[in-house]
């Protein structure tokens, strides 16, 4: 999603997510929606829409009288929450490779073509994007909206630290690659074959377990601590 196409509310979202993950702003940090709105020179519509985003995918919590703050994330949780993704995801991606129409697969594998040429420049902003788009032509393409319905509450939540994973080195470009895999699978029909390689793209295990936990951990340490 080019940056001239997103709104002021999705820009400020985008601002203080990158802020959260990167931690700029440390866990337990208030928010204040007057000050976000002179800082960013926005109305107080696309203040309340972006922190409203950020509640929805837990890095913002909003205590009645209290105020808006940044939420403190628990890694276990986060674990957690991958395992039940990555079922997910994988169940949607049996069902699409047995009922995906040539239509929705042309759509798929031109969303494939955007996160191609993403990674091809190096933009991991606009890939998250387009990746968003991939991941959900699979939803569609199960036929089943209940399950769709389930994976697209579940990955809102789990989206800015699926962003985050992104800014491990080479990330991308190996998500890139297991894209390619998931793609095949789909085309030819293989429906284990999909199921196991969306299964194995979500879920965080061995150095990429270690890799996010450390990323989520510097999340967690405000910059000023680090030294």
């Amino acid at each position: 999603m080019p940056g001239s196409k997103r709104s002021n509310a999705q820009r400020l979202k985008d601002s203080l997510e990158d802020d959260i993950i990167n931690g700029r702003r440390a866990p337990g940090e208030r928010l204040d929606p007057e000050t976000l709105g002179q800082q960013f020179n926005v109305s107080r519509t696309p203040v309340r829409e972006a922190i409203q985003q950020l509640v929805a995918s837990g890095l913002v919590t909003v205590s009645p009288k209290r105020g808006t703050f940044v939420a403190k994330v628990g890694i276990d949780q986060l674990i957690e929450m991958f395992e039940v993704m990555a079922e997910l995801e994988g169940m949607c991606g049996r069902l699409a490779a047995r009922r995906i129409s040539e239509q929705e697969l042309g759509a798929l594998r031109d969303a494939h073509q955007r996160c191609e040429a993403a990674a091809l420049v190096g933009d991991t902003d606009e890939y998250y994007y387009e990746n968003e788009g991939f991941h959900d032509c699979i939803y569609t393409a199960s036929h089943n909206t209940f399950l769709a319905s389930e994976a697209r509450q579940l990955k809102q939540r789990l989206k800015p630290y699926r962003r985050l994973q992104l800014q491990v080195r080479q990330r991308m470009h190996n998500s890139l690659s297991e894209h390619q895999a998931i793609f095949d699978a789909i085309e030819c029909g293989d429906a284990p074959r999909a199921q196991q390689a969306l299964s194995d793209h979500v879920l965080i295990q061995g150095e990429r377990f270690s890799d996010f936990v450390s990323s989520v951990r510097r999340m967690q340490t405000p910059i000023s601590q680090t030294g």
